[in-house]
Formats: structure tokens, C-alpha cells, sequence
């Protein structure tokens, strides 16, 4: 318990950051709802979801423990996460988590159908289940930023009129929507993101860029162009493409000092 709290408390940390950085917009599979601006008024829904999702969790568990790997019906696991609100609630506040959830699916999927030991079963139950508490609890510390009016509203068109910072920011929000797809298996949504990103948002800024760092631009332009396609099409691991993406976001934060620089510069002259 105490382990889970201490995850619990830098998971709400990051949140705290990550919500003053990403871009409010975001688009998940399908239609969004208008709960995902109202996530305190939801809160119960989320929560009765979460409860629902894992009691049937548990049971295909127990079906493949007593019946087998066919009688479990492991479709049913991503069935059930479609289904519910929660799913896009999280998708639009959380990225990272979201994608430990699909990541979690999956490893629970992966052993049923290869029929691993019902303790190797158990063990990804368990993971999953705690990756759908933190992410109720993202959710929850979001309702309480979106009550004060912290956080924006969620949109689902493309954004515009963005400062080079701001579309830094966008940038880093994008990646981690890559990593999400990529753990819910459409590796090519994640490719196409990938794209999207880079022509419609990086290419943007890299003229300016290039004047503060040229060796950053080409460093970024490869990441874009080959190390990330690279990774989603060789079937690395998610923590693989998470390394990657966490690698480039690393690099964009240096390019958001420097854009930034750049911005303060040009008004001290006017």
C-alpha cells in the first residue's frame, strides 16, 4: 500500500506539470463527450467503470483458471475499456497513464492467450488494475484543476494561432498520444501521428530553431524521420518506444528554452 501511494504521490506531480505544459486538445477514438469538460460531475460514473471494467477483469481471470484460455473470452478485455467513458476521460487528461492501461490490457491478454501459468496471469491483473486506480486518480486531481479553471476546454480540432512554445508543448503532447496508440496496438495511428506532427507542427518552428540550434533541429528532424518510424515498425516493446519518445521530449524542452530565449530577446529590442 505504501508502494502505491509513493506512485500515486510523483504520479500526481507529473500531472501537476504536465497539465501547465500539454496542449488542451486532444482527440480519442471516437466521439469524445462533453463529460471530459465536466470530469467532477462524472466522478461516480468513472469510478462505478473502473469497478465494473475490473470485476470483469477478474472474472475472465477466473474463467481461464478454471475453464481455459478459449472460455476466457480475452476479447472481452478490450470490449470493455471501449465501451466505457472513462476511457476517453483519461485519454484526454492523462496520456501516459492511458497508455500503461492499454499496456497493462495487453499483458494480461498475452498471457491468457499464450496460457502462461494463472500466477504469471494474476501478476498482470495486478499491474493493470493498479495502472486503472492511478488513472482514476489522475482524473480525479484533473476535476479539481478543471473546477478552479485551471484547465482548459477540450477540443477536438486542430490547433491554431499557437505561440513556438506553445507548439513545443503540443509537440510533447502528440508524442505521448503516440506511445498511448502504439500500447493499444494501431501502430500505424501512431505512425500517422508521428507525421502529422512533424509536418504540421515541428516543421513550423524549425526555421527558427535553426537559428538558435542547428545540431538540435537535425538531431529532432531523425528522431521524427527514422528512430521513432523505426521503433513503431520493428515491433519494439512499449517501454522501447516510450524510451524513444521520452528521449525526443527531452530534447524538445531544450528547444522550448531556446525558442523562448529567442521570443524575450526579439522584445527587449522593440
Amino acid at each position: 500500500m505504501k508502494r502505491f501511494l509513493k506512485q500515486f504521490h510523483h504520479l500526481a506531480l507529473a500531472f501537476v506539470a504536465a497539465t501547465s505544459l500539454m496542449a488542451v486538445q486532444a482527440s480519442a477514438n471516437g466521439d469524445i463527450g462533453d463529460h471530459v469538460n465536466d470530469l467532477q460531475g462524472h466522478l461516480k460514473q468513472y469510478h462505478q467503470e473502473v469497478s465494473w471494467f475490473i470485476d470483469n477483469l477478474d472474472e475472465i481471470v477466473v474463467r481461464y483458471d478454471t475453464k481455459g484460455a478459449t472460455a476466457a473470452q480475452s476479447d472481452k478485455l478490450m470490449e470493455n475499456w471501449e465501451v466505457v467513458d472513462f476511457h476517453s476521460a483519461i485519454e484526454t487528461q492523462y496520456v501516459p497513464v492511458y497508455a500503461s492501461i492499454w499496456q497493462g490490457i495487453f499483458g494480461v491478454k498475452q498471457a491468457i492467450d499464450s496460457e502462461q501459468p494463472i500466477v504469471k496471469v494474476r501478476e498482470q491483473q495486478a499491474l493493470l488494475e493498479q495502472s486503472l486506480w492511478q488513472a482514476l486518480g489522475a482524473v480525479k486531481l484533473a476535476a479539481q484543476y478543471q473546477k478552479k479553471g485551471l484547465l482548459a476546454k477540450v477540443k477536438t480540432t486542430e490547433t491554431d494561432n499557437l505561440t513556438q512554445p506553445e507548439t513545443i508543448d503540443e509537440i510533447k503532447h502528440r508524442l505521448d498520444r503516440v506511445v498511448a496508440k502504439y500500447a493499444e496496438r494501431l501502430p500505424e495511428s501512431a505512425v500517422s501521428i508521428v507525421h502529422d506532427t512533424y509536418q504540421h507542427l515541428f516543421e513550423g518552428i524549425e526555421g527558427a530553431l535553426i537559428a538558435q540550434d542547428a545540431d538540435l533541429v537535425e538531431d529532432l528532424e531523425k528522431d521524427f524521420n527514422v528512430t521513432l518510424p523505426k521503433a513503431l515498425a520493428s515491433k519494439s516493446s512499449v517501454d522501447d518506444v516510450r524510451n524513444v519518445v521520452e528521449d525526443m521530449q527531452g530534447k524538445l524542452d531544450n528547444a522550448r528554452i531556446l525558442l523562448v530565449q529567442a521570443e524575450k530577446k526579439q522584445k527587449d529590442v522593440f
